[in-house]
C-alpha cells in the first residue's frame, strides 16, 4: 500500500472517535502519528529497520493546548452523539443577580493516559481466507465487524481472541490503529505476525483523557439552598475530530439547582483524538462542582455535608423526572460515620498530628446506570452442569464471576458446575464493556437465557406422568439441582431430563433495555453499542450515588502530603458479588487520589510533544501511597434500571475522590488548589 491514490487502499485504523489512521493521506496530525510498520525476524532487527527510515516533510508550528495559537474553539453541542445539547433550566441571569452568597471560580484537570500494565498489543494469523487477532479488547463484536470493513472482509471470516485483559481503563474500546496493517503484513508474508507497542509508542497512538477547564458560578441564599448554578467548561480534542465527554449532563443534574446553566467549548489542537478513560465526562466535571461546592458551604459558614443535604433533590432539575432511586443521603450519613465527621474541627489548620497538619474532606460520587442489548447463550445438562456464553470482556471486573452467580442462582446449582466463556468475537455478541454496563446487559441476558430454560423444566416437571405432575408453574424452583414446590415436593433434574428424553437444554437468548430501538439488537450484531439509562429514559433518571470522605496529612515544614485513609460509601442497586464490588470501588478510590496528587502528562508546547512518556516519570499511586482504605454498601432496591436491578459501579469510585482530597487539603492548609494535581509546589508559601 505504498501508492496513496489507490481508490482500494484499506481505511487503517479510523476507529472510535478518531478519523486519524496511518496511511489514509500524507498529512500528519500530531507526534506519535504511525506512518509505517517494519516487520523482521527480530524485535531488535525491526526496531533497527524502523530507525532507517526516512520520512521528508514540511515543519509546521503546531498548537499545542488551550492558550497555543492557531487551535480553533467552537461549541460542543451537537458535535457528538453522545453529548447533544447544554443543559439548561430556569432563568440563570436572574437568580444569579440575586442571589445573597456567590461564587465565580475557575478549576482545571491536565492530560491523563491510561497505562494499563499489559501493554498494547496484537497478533494476527490467516488459516486461508480466516483472519484470527489475538488482542486485549473491550469491544471483540465490534471490531470484528470494524475489521472486516477496514480490510474488506466477510465478518464471518474474522475473529477477535482476548479471555482476559491486564488493565483497559478505556483505552482498550476502539480498535487500535494498527490492527489491521498487522494484518495485512501477516498476510502479505503469510506468517503470524506479533506487534507490541512499546509504552513510550502509547502515549502517541492510543487515546488519552484530554486537559478541561472550568469556570463555575454558584449563587445561593443565607439559607444554603442553590439558586443559580452555572458551569462552562472547555476540553482540548484533536485537529479533526470532535471528540467530547461533555459532564455538564450529571453536574446539572447534582443538587436541586433553583436554576442552571452550561456550555461546552471544544478546543482543536494538533494532538491525537482523546477517547474513554474510566468515568470520562465525570471525573473532570465533578472534580470542579465538588470544589465548588466546598467553597461555597465556606462562604456560608456551614458544615459541607449539611449543605449537600439541604440542596438533595426530589426530581432532577433539567427535566423535571424523578429518579430511580438515589440513596446519596444514606451513603453519606453511612461514610460521615464510618470516618469520623463529627470529631473534625472545621476551623482552618485547627487540626495537627505532631509536625503534620490535618485535613478532612468530602465530595459526592455519580456515575449514571446504563444497560446495552446483549446476548447470551446458556447450556443446561441432566447431572447439572452449566455452561455459559457470552461475548462480553473479563477487564478486571469479573464478568465471569457475576454471569455464573446469576446462571447459578437461576437454575438452582453451585457455582462449581458453571462454566463461563467469554471474550471471544465467535460468541453470542455482546456490548463493549464500558461505561459500566457489563454487569447489568450480560446478567440481564443470562437471566433471561435461564428462565427460558427454567419454563421448560417446569412445563416437563410438572406434566401429565411427571415427577411433579399437576404442580403450577408459579410455585416451582430450582434449588440444589431439583426441581422444587412451595409444599416441599422435589424431582431430580435428572428425572425432569429423563421425562424430557433429553440430556441437555440450551437456549440463546437476546436482551434489549427498556427503550431499545426497533434496531437495537440488529446495531448489536453490527458491532454497535445502544446505550440506555443515565439522564436519557423517559420515565426517569437512573444514577449510582456514592459519598467519599478523606483525611489528608500535610508535613507543616517539607508540605509533603499524604492520604493515609479515606472512606467511601457507596449505592448501585443490586449487588452481584460484594468482593468484585469492592475490589472495584476500591481501586477507583485509589485511582481517584492518584488524580489528586499524582497523574499529569506534561506536554512541550513549542512541539505538541508528550514528555513524561513512561513509568518513571508519569506519576501513579504506589503501595506505599496507599494506607486505609474503607468501602461501605449501601443497600439499594431498584427495579425500574434492568430485569436484574443492577447498576454498574466499576466507574463510579474515582469520580469523586480528587475533589474529596482538594477539600481536605484546603481544611489542613487553607490553600485551595483548583488545578489538577496538586503537588508540593502548590503549597508552599
Amino acid at each position: 500500500y505504498g501508492d496513496l491514490d489507490k481508490t482500494d487502499m484499506p481505511k487503517f485504523g479510523n476507529t472510535g472517535a478518531s478519523s486519524i489512521g496511518p496511511l489514509h493521506d500524507k498529512t500528519v496530525f500530531h507526534d506519535g502519528q504511525i506512518i509505517a510498520l517494519v516487520v523482521a525476524e527480530t524485535f531488535e532487527a525491526a526496531e533497527e529497520a524502523a530507525m532507517l527510515i526516512r520520512a521528508d516533510y514540511e515543519d509546521e508550528r503546531p498548537s499545542a493546548s488551550f492558550d497555543s495559537k492557531g487551535v480553533k474553539m467552537e461549541p460542543a453541542a451537537g458535535k457528538s452523539p453522545m453529548f447533544k445539547e447544554d443543559a439548561k433550566a430556569g432563568d440563570f441571569d436572574a437568580a444569579w443577580a440575586d442571589a445573597t452568597v456567590k461564587i465565580d471560580e475557575k478549576y482545571s484537570t491536565p492530560t491523563q493516559h491510561h497505562n494499563p500494565i499489559e501493554l498494547f498489543s496484537t497478533t494476527a494469523i490467516w488459516q486461508g481466507d480466516q483472519l484470527t487477532i489475538h488482542e486485549p479488547s473491550q469491544n471483540v463484536t465490534g471490531w470484528k465487524v470494524e475489521l472486516a470493513r477496514q480490510l474488506k472482509l466477510d465478518p464471518a471470516n474474522v475473529r477477535i481472541v482476548s479471555p482476559y485483559i491486564g488493565g483497559a481503563f478505556g483505552s482498550k474500546g476502539p480498535m487500535t490503529a494498527r490492527t489491521a496493517i498487522v494484518a495485512v503484513a501477516a498476510r502479505r508474508i503469510g506468517r503470524p505476525v506479533r506487534c507490541v507497542v512499546n509504552r513510550m509508542q502509547a502515549f502517541g497512538t492510543q487515546t488519552y483523557r484530554a486537559e478541561t477547564r472550568h469556570r463555575i458560578r454558584m449563587g445561593a441564599g443565607k439559607d444554603g439552598r442553590i439558586t443559580a448554578f452555572g458551569h462552562e467548561a472547555w476540553e482540548v480534542t484533536s485537529r479533526p475530530d470532535p471528540y467530547v465527554v461533555g459532564g455538564t449532563s450529571a453536574t446539572a443534574r447534582m443538587y436541586n439547582y433553583g436554576s442552571v446553566l452550561t456550555h461546552v467549548s471544544l478546543v482543536h489542537a494538533d494532538r491525537n483524538t482523546p477517547g474513554y478513560m474510566r468515568s470520562p465526562p465525570e471525573t473532570p466535571y465533578v472534580y470542579a462542582l465538588e470544589n465548588a461546592m466546598d467553597e461555597m458551604a465556606v462562604a456560608l459558614g456551614m458544615d459541607p455535608v449539611e449543605f449537600r443535604r439541604i440542596n438533595e433533590p426530589e426530581k432532577e432539575p433539567i427535566g423535571g423526572k424523578p429518579f430511580s432511586s438515589r440513596s446519596l443521603i444514606k451513603c453519606y450519613d453511612q461514610a460521615s460515620e464510618a470516618f469520623g465527621w463529627s470529631k473534625r474541627d472545621p476551623t482552618v489548620g485547627s487540626m495537627r498530628d505532631g509536625d503534620w497538619l490535618v485535613g478532612m474532606g468530602c465530595a459526592t460520587a455519580i456515575y449514571p446506570t446504563a444497560a446495552a442489548p446483549c446476548a447470551a447463550r446458556v447450556r443446561l445438562t441432566a447431572d447439572g452442569e452449566v455452561r455459559v456464553q457470552c461475548g462480553s470482556h473479563e477487564i478486571g471486573t469479573g464478568v465471569r464471576t457475576i454471569a455464573g452467580q446469576m446462571a447459578a442462582e437461576r437454575l438452582g446449582v453451585g457455582m462449581d458446575k458453571i462454566s463461563v466463556e467469554v471474550g471471544d468475537s465467535a460468541l453470542p455478541p455482546a456490548p463493549v464493556s464500558g461505561g459500566s454496563i457489563s454487569t447489568a446487559s450480560v446478567c440481564s441476558a443470562v437471566m433471561k437465557a435461564c428462565d427460558a430454560i427454567r419454563e421448560k423444566l417446569f412445563a416437563a416437571a410438572a406434566g401429565k406422568g411427571a415427577p411433579l405432575a399437576g404442580s403450577a408453574n408459579a410455585k416451582l424452583d430450582l434449588k440444589d439441582e431439583e426441581v422444587v414446590t412451595e409444599t416441599g415436593k422435589s424431582a431430580k433434574l435428572a428425572d425432569v431430563f429423563k421425562a424430557m428424553q433429553v440430556g441437555a437444554i440450551e437456549e440463546y437468548a437476546e436482551f434489549a433495555p427498556k427503550g431499545s430501538s426497533p434496531e437495537a439488537l440488529s446495531k448489536l450484531y453490527a458491532g454497535q453499542s445502544e446505550f440506555h439509562g443515565g439522564e436519557n429514559d423517559e420515565d426517569s433518571v437512573k444514577y449510582a450515588f456514592g459519598a467519599e470522605f478523606v483525611e489528608v496529612r500535610i508535613n507543616s515544614y517539607t508540605r509533603e502530603i499524604r492520604v493515609p485513609r479515606i472512606v467511601g460509601a457507596f449505592a448501585a442497586g443490586r449487588i452481584m458479588n460484594t468482593r468484585t464490588a469492592r475490589s472495584q470501588l476500591m481501586g477507583g478510590m485509589i485511582w481517584g487520589i492518584g488524580q489528586a496528587l499524582h497523574e499529569a502528562t506534561e506536554m512541550d508546547q513549542r512541539h505538541a510533544r508528550y514528555v513524561n512518556r513512561d513509568l518513571q516519570d508519569y506519576l501513579v499511586p504506589v503501595n506505599a501511597d496507599i494506607k486505609q482504605v474503607d468501602v461501605i454498601l449501601v443497600p439499594e432496591i431498584d427495579h425500574q434500571v434492568n430485569p436484574a436491578g443492577v447498576k454498574g459501579l466499576g466507574e463510579l469510585g474515582n469520580v469523586g475522590t480528587a475533589a474529596a482530597v482538594a477539600s481536605a487539603v484546603y481544611h489542613a492548609t487553607g490553600k485551595r488548589i483548583r488545578d489538577l494535581p496538586i503537588r508540593i509546589d502548590d503549597l508552599i508559601g
